[in-house]
């Protein structure tokens, strides 16, 4: 159990997204707001990290022939947990996110590290490597939430700062919105920004690669 190794295998070598390309679909649905990037990310995690553990626990027990069901009934009984707390405690994000929240049960990054991962090592491995794996993934979500919003409509922080109630706050305006590259809070913004993120990750990656070869 290596906490600095698994951690940058969760935010670089191994992000779930950028390299794994894991989890896209949500990725690019939601990325419009900082308030949504952050809370799918730490309902993804949360349920990430809860789901190896419970894995972990039951990875000798559960038959191998039925391994694939016993997981999506583990993630399923902790996402539908997260959802029914969203929708008493922060509607706001459970309105916003909408159907993206119960399909964390089919997400592949959760469903993935579970067959990958948390099904073969132990507890303490399989916690880190949620929480990493769920920091990766998070940190992708605020990165595509940040550009989209600023650049789209000329404002960050939507849904958490600038006044009003949660979820429903403006963010604070940098510059007037018909400045903004509007195409960029539509889908086709999510599928560009995501294709920069990967291209940017895979040549520093290589780049990385090369250095190691050439000591």
């Amino acid at each position: 159990m290596n906490f600095g190794k698994q951690l940058k295998e969760g935010l670089i070598t191994q992000n779930p997204v950028l390299v794994q390309l894991l989890g896209m679909c949500s990725t690019m649905a939601i990325t419009t707001s900082f308030f949504n990037g952050l809370g799918m990310g730490v309902s993804v995690l949360i349920i990430l990290t809860l789901s190896n553990i419970f894995i972990s626990l039951l990875r000798k027990i559960i038959p191998n022939e039925v391994r694939i069901a016993c997981y999506i009934v583990v993630i399923a009984g902790f996402v539908t947990c997260v959802d029914l707390l969203l929708k008493a405690f922060v509607p706001a994000l459970s309105s916003s996110l909408g159907v993206f929240i119960p399909l964390i049960v089919v997400n592949c990054i959760i469903l993935g590290r579970a067959e990958a991962f948390a099904s073969k090592n132990t507890v303490g491995a399989s916690t880190l490597d949620g929480i990493c794996q769920g920091i990766g993934y998070t940190i992708v979500l605020i990165i595509m939430c940040v550009f989209r919003e600023f650049f789209g409509s000329g404002t960050i922080g939507g849904g958490l700062l600038g006044g009003g109630a949660l979820g429903s706050a403006p963010g604070i305006a940098i510059f007037p919105a018909e400045f903004g590259l509007s195409m960029l809070t539509l889908p086709v913004g999510g599928f560009l920004t995501l294709g920069a993120l990967i291209a940017a990750m895979q040549w520093a990656l290589a780049k990385s690669e090369k250095k190691k070869e050439a000591k």
